[in-house]
């Protein structure tokens, strides 16, 4: 019978940067065995900077979980390159949040997974508490290890089918990258309404942000508000007359969407007359 695995046991984290760093500074404050392997120069400082300890040769041959916070087009020549390096049966695991274990190629020995925190890091620094993280492996030990480490550091661990990946993803980017880019135009309807983008998203941040508190206590069809939730057409159409343009080619399907969360509760003429304004976009 082969000893029991040590609940916290050795992880080397390949990558300084944002999410490296922050993975590895959130593991050593929960006193788990952690080096990072930096791959240049400006990574090693970068390490030494954050209080962190560099990964030998020895501490890689090791280590039980290698996390490679690496590009994800670098992950596919980075695992083939670590793979003799590690010891047989070591885990070795991307947190990219688009790739199937496939990218990390044959196992040669290794034991493959997956932890991708759904949290937009900005810098090393950032705590990564509060937030949830997407596991898959099909290995029971890593399975629970990496369940140790995500609540540890304080995230909710999501496990995520290998075959509907690519819905998981793009749904974590909708949500991220998604909003930014529905606030950018935001700021570019109050540009057209006269207001600096300095004042338009010193107005607009904290309104974004109540709107997430009242989706977070009430949920999401509870939680939308707007013209669109009082079925208020008149205000619809001044809307669309108002927007440039482009602003109005993403108002509209938006509005479509959130037409479908509270629809059900509308006066059906009201719920006809949005449909019909929002039905297309002029050409």
């Amino acid at each position: 019978m082969s000893p029991p695995r040590p609940s916290r046991p050795k992880v080397v984290v390949v990558g300084v940067g944002r999410l490296g760093g922050a993975l590895a500074l959130a593991l050593a404050a929960k006193r788990w065995p952690v080096r990072v392997l930096a791959r240049s120069e400006e990574s090693r400082r970068r390490a030494l900077e954050l209080g962190l300890k560099p990964a030998t040769e020895k501490d890689l041959a090791q280590a039980r979980v290698c996390l490679l916070c690496v590009p994800d087009k670098t992950v596919p020549a980075v695992a083939e390159e670590l793979k003799p390096r590690l010891a047989r049966g070591a885990a070795l695991v991307h947190c990219a949040g688009a790739l199937s274990l496939e990218a990390l190629g044959p196992p040669r020995g290794k034991v493959l997974g997956s932890f991708h925190p759904l949290v937009a890091v900005s810098d090393p620094r950032d705590s990564l508490a509060g937030n949830s993280v997407a596991l898959s492996t099909r290995s029971r030990w890593l399975r629970e290890a990496l369940e140790r480490m995500a609540k540890d550091v304080g995230l909710r661990a999501l496990r995520v089918p290998e075959k509907q990946r690519a819905a998981y993803h793009a749904g974590a980017v909708l949500s991220a990258g998604g909003v930014v880019a529905a606030l950018s135009a935001a700021v570019e309807a109050f540009r057209a309404a006269g207001i600096s983008e300095e004042d338009a998203l010193a107005a607009l941040l904290p309104l974004t942000r109540s709107a997430l508190r009242g989706v977070e206590a009430r949920g999401l069809a509870a939680g939308y508000t707007g013209p669109i939730a009082r079925g208020d057409a008149g205000v619809v159409t001044a809307h669309l007359a108002a927007l440039p343009p482009e602003v109005a080619t993403v108002y509209r399907p938006l509005s479509r969407r959130g037409l479908r969360l509270v629809g059900h509760r509308l006066p059906h003429d009201a719920l006809a007359t949005l449909e019909r304004l929002l039905a297309s976009d002029p050409l």
